[in-house]
C-alpha cells in the first residue's frame, strides 16, 4: 500500500517535504518505471472514481462498483436485500453480504499468526487481515480485481476484457492523460492501470476514511457525549457485559484513531439466511475461512465458521448485517449477541420435535470454533449479559460513529 498509513488518523493528509529538500528530492513512486508518464495521485484518484461509478466495467453493462458499495451508505449495501445480483445478465444471486469499504486503508495482508504487539510473540492471536469476509484478497489492488472477474459481480472474462470496456468508455481520455497516450497498446500494463486507479480512489481519505463522527470528535474534545452515548460507550468497553471493544478496539493508540477492528476472525454462530438462494441447498453452507470461496485453507478445520471482523465504524448506516444478511436492523444485530444462548428460539428455527436447531448454518463438527467469550459464555434460561438498557445504550453509542458529525 503507497499511501503512508501513519496518515490515518489524519482527516486530510499533507505531503510535507523535510527542511531543505524539493520534491525532486523525494524517491520516485514504486509504479514510476511502468507508464509512460508518472500519474499522479490525484489523477488517479479521479479516473478511479469515474470508473467505480460507471456500470460499463461490468458484462452485463448494468453493474457499476457502486451499485453494491454505495457512498450513501458508507459504501456498503444499498438495500435490504441480503445479497446483491450481478454476473453477466445482473440477476445471478450473490452468497454473500456486501461488506463496507470504509476504513480499509490499515487492514495488513492475511497472517495466520498474528501478534498484538510488535516484537511479543508470547500470545498467538490467530488468523487476521486480508480483504472481503474471508480474507483471499491481500491487499486493496487485489481487492479491486476480484469482483472485475467474479461470475457473481461484474463477470468479466478477462483483463483485456476490462481494457477493452475502459477504452470505448467516456474515461479513456482522461486515463490516457494519466497514465500516458499509448497506455491502451500495452493491455497488461493498462489493466494494471486500471487496479491502480481503483485502489488510490479507495485510499482517498474524504471519501473512504474521513473520521467526522461525533465520536471522532468526542476524541478530539470538540464535542461531547450524552448520558446514554457515555452509558452505551461504558456497555461496549465492559468485558462482562458488551465485551465489544475486545475485538472493536475503541480507545486511541499511537495518537492513532481507532478502528474499531482488530482485522481478526470471529465465528459467531448466525442463524442460516433462507433469502440467499445457495441456502436451499441443505448441503451448502458458508465457511469462511475454509471456503468455499476461498480454497487455500480447505483443510484448516479449526478454521471452519470464521469471518472477519468488520469496522463498526458507520455500522448504524448499514441495511443488513453479518456475513450473510441475517438480520436487519442495528438493534437486533445488538440483541442477537445478547440473547444467541440465554434465549435461542428467538434467533433459531425448530425442529420437527420441537427442538431448537442453534447454529443452524454451520455444521455441527464446526461449532467448537464459535465465540464463548461474554456475552456468549453464557446459557439458555440465564439473563443476558445486556439488559434492554444496555442495548438500546450501546446502539445510541454506536450511532456516534456515524461520519458527518458537525459538532
Amino acid at each position: 500500500m503507497w499511501l503512508a498509513l501513519a496518515l490515518a488518523a489524519a482527516p486530510a493528509p499533507t505531503l510535507v517535504v523535510a527542511s531543505g529538500a524539493t520534491m525532486a528530492d523525494a524517491p520516485a513512486p514504486f509504479y514510476a518505471d511502468s507508464f509512460q508518464i508518472i500519474p499522479s495521485a490525484s489523477a488517479m484518484t479521479a479516473v478511479g472514481r469515474a470508473l467505480f461509478f460507471d456500470p460499463a466495467l461490468s458484462a452485463s453493462g448494468r453493474q457499476s462498483c457502486a451499485t453494491c458499495h454505495d457512498p450513501g451508505h458508507a459504501f456498503g449495501s444499498p438495500n435490504t436485500r441480503a445479497v446483491q445480483r450481478g454476473g453477466s445478465s445482473a440477476r445471478v444471486a450473490g452468497v454473500r453480504a456486501v461488506m463496507s469499504l470504509m476504513y480499509g486503508q490499515n487492514v495488513p495482508p492475511f497472517s495466520e499468526h498474528t501478534f498484538e504487539d510488535e516484537g511479543d510473540d508470547s500470545t498467538d492471536q490467530g488468523p487476521a487481515g486480508g480483504r472481503t469476509w474471508d480474507g483471499r484478497a491481500q491487499s486493496a489492488h487485489d481487492q479491486a480485481r476480484l469482483p472485475l472477474f467474479s461470475p457473481l459481480e461484474m463477470a468479466n472474462a478477462s483483463p483485456e476484457a476490462v481494457v477493452a470496456r475502459v477504452e470505448r468508455s467516456a474515461h479513456a481520455a482522461a486515463f490516457r492523460a494519466t497514465f500516458g497516450d499509448r497506455v491502451f497498446d500495452d493491455k497488461a500494463l493498462a489493466f494494471k492501470g486500471v487496479l491502480m486507479a481503483l485502489e488510490t480512489f479507495q485510499q482517498s481519505p474524504d471519501d473512504f476514511y474521513p473520521y467526522t463522527s461525533k465520536y471522532d470528535a468526542w476524541l478530539r474534545h470538540q464535542a461531547s457525549l450524552t448520558a446514554r452515548e457515555a452509558r452505551g460507550l461504558a456497555v461496549f468497553n465492559d468485558p462482562a457485559r458488551g465485551n465489544c471493544a475486545r475485538c472493536h478496539p475503541s480507545a486511541m493508540r499511537a495518537g492513532a484513531f481507532p478502528q474499531f477492528t482488530d482485522f481478526g476472525y470471529a465465528g459467531l454462530g448466525v442463524p442460516r439466511n433462507p433469502a440467499i438462494a445457495a441456502n436451499a441447498d441443505r448441503r451448502h453452507f458458508d465457511l469462511g475461512l475454509c471456503g468455499p470461496l476461498r480454497t487455500d485453507l480447505l483443510d484448516h478445520q479449526e478454521y471452519c465458521g470464521l469471518f472477519r471482523t468488520p469496522s463498526l465504524r458507520n455500522v448504524a448506516l448499514r441495511r443488513v448485517y453479518f456475513h450473510n444478511g441475517a438480520v436487519h436492523g442495528l438493534e437486533d444485530a445488538v440483541r442477537f449477541y445478547a440473547e444467541r444462548d440465554t434465549q435461542p428460539q428467538k434467533w433459531y428455527p425448530r425442529a420437527p420435535d420441537g427442538t431448537i436447531r442453534k447454529f443452524d448454518d454451520l455444521p455441527k463438527e464446526y461449532q467448537r470454533n464459535l465465540d464463548r467469550e461474554a456475552p456468549f459464555d453464557r446459557h439458555q434460561g440465564d439473563p443476558p449479559a445486556l439488559t434492554d438498557n444496555d442495548v438500546r445504550d450501546l446502539v445510541a453509542f454506536l450511532n456516534t460513529l456515524t461520519d458527518g458529525y458537525r459538532p
